[in-house]
């Protein structure tokens, strides 16, 4: 099936009632809820929705090995749009989650004809940022880890271009290093279980890079020796591509199994358990044993000017080292859900739901929930004026890149070490 979605679009809409149904994300409400800290972007319905969350809620509940990960393509100095992956990333850190960020320069290179020394250099800038934020963790170019080439190769046996073309739309007119491009991005996404172990790995994404997700899911599901599954009255573990010995390791590990042709079933035990030791059966006989890899989905912040931010659209974003005064500049002309007239705007109040200003301060600029709906009540009463507003959040702003900038230039060293 055509997921109808290309993840190097600037300019495509992402219709989220369809991605949920069609794709079986679901919301994260509920799973949210079980989380020991709640963070802004969920509570405040940034990310919406979520694939297998769970294991990560459980891990971080637990204080067991969990990793995260996300990637980004230099294909550009780094914006204001890709702050809440960054976030979200160093949150997931800051609860214990062993932290990989990817600079995605040969997609950059493949997909964009960025060129290697730019691919550096961008690259650079993203770095910084992270580190800025509070990153801790690995860091690494696609194009310099020869350990994710090889995993690559390997993801690339369980892949052909027919589904290629049904998730991608690909054709044959695609180039074979965008089509590499995309089997390096699904190791990107199992690299983090190849590199500290296998775990529940946390991918924050655009709903756009859902696409990327699927894929890998399937691809991690085709690299396993075993399936697990439940049968009720017991479990059964079926050999798919597993060397008879560590079928014979498998049965020899729950006293009691049965032993057939090409499986094993086992009575008695959950079958938490029961994955668990299959797993560690299956690396030792040489296999990955990966789980699946969950993700989480935020919905888009919309450009300054409306529509979706994007750095082919300069007057939708501003980036981090920008001049005072551009930025002075795009916030002052920023579109607001304000009324046409003052008059208006006094009886009416305003529509903060249909403010980029508003939704700035959302994403980003008012970290105090309290502050927040204090701005939302004096838009919405029309005590506050557009003009104000502006004046307000350009102050924000400014401070935030302030802090960032400093916090960017005192880390550039490590962005040089990667």
């Amino acid at each position: 099936m055509h997921s109808e979605m290309n993840p190097w679009s600037n300019n495509q809409t992402v219709d989220v009632d369809r991605l949920f149904a069609e794709f079986g994300i679901e919301p994260i409400g509920e799973v949210a809820r079980r989380l020991p800290e709640v963070p802004s972007f969920m509570r405040r319905g940034i990310v919406v929705g979520h694939r297998d969350y769970r294991l990560v809620v459980d891990a971080i509940r637990n204080r067991t090995p969990f990793h995260v990960l996300t990637g980004f393509m230099p294909s550009g100095l780094p914006h204001l749009g890709h702050l809440m992956v960054m976030k979200e990333v160093v949150w997931h850190v800051r609860q214990g989650g062993n932290g990989y960020v990817a600079i995605a320069d040969r997609e950059a290179h493949a997909v964009r004809g960025i060129s290697w020394e730019k691919c550096r250099e961008y690259g650079k800038e993203y770095l910084k940022a992270l580190y800025a934020l509070g990153f801790q963790g690995t860091t690494y170019y696609q194009s310099k880890n020869d350990r994710l080439k090889d995993l690559a190769f390997e993801a690339s046996t369980k892949v052909n271009f027919s589904e290629m073309t049904a998730i991608y739309g690909f054709g044959a007119d695609t180039s074979l290093s965008h089509a590499m491009s995309v089997i390096t991005q699904v190791a990107d996404i199992l690299f983090p279980q190849l590199d500290a172990g296998p775990a529940p790995t946390i991918v924050p994404v655009g709903l756009d890079q859902d696409p990327h997700l699927r894929l890998t899911r399937d691809v991690a599901y085709k690299l396993r020796m075993f399936t697990v599954e439940d049968r009720g009255e017991y479990v059964s573990v079926r050999s798919k591509n597993a060397p008879e010995e560590a079928l014979v390791a498998v049965h020899r590990a729950f006293p009691g199994s049965k032993k057939y042709a090409g499986h094993v079933d086992i009575r008695g035990l959950p079958m938490g358990q029961v994955e668990d030791t299959v797993r560690e059966i299956e690396i030792a006989h040489g296999g990955f044993g990966f789980y699946r890899p969950s993700s989480t989905y935020h919905i888009f912040m919309p450009g300054l000017q409306g529509g979706k931010m994007s750095s082919s659209v300069p007057e939708s974003s501003f980036g981090f080292y920008e001049s005072d005064r551009s930025i002075k500049k795009k916030v002052m002309a920023a579109l607001t859900g304000g009324r046409m007239t003052l008059e208006e705007q006094k009886r009416l109040g305003g529509e903060p739901d249909a403010c980029s200003v508003y939704l700035l301060n959302l994403f980003h600029m008012l970290e105090d929930d309290i502050e927040l709906a204090d701005l939302r009540r004096r838009c919405e009463s029309g005590e506050l004026t557009c003009g104000q507003c502006k004046k307000e959040t350009l102050e924000r702003v400014q401070a935030f890149l302030a802090e960032l900038r400093d916090k960017m230039d005192a880390v550039e060293h490590l962005a040089e070490e990667v």
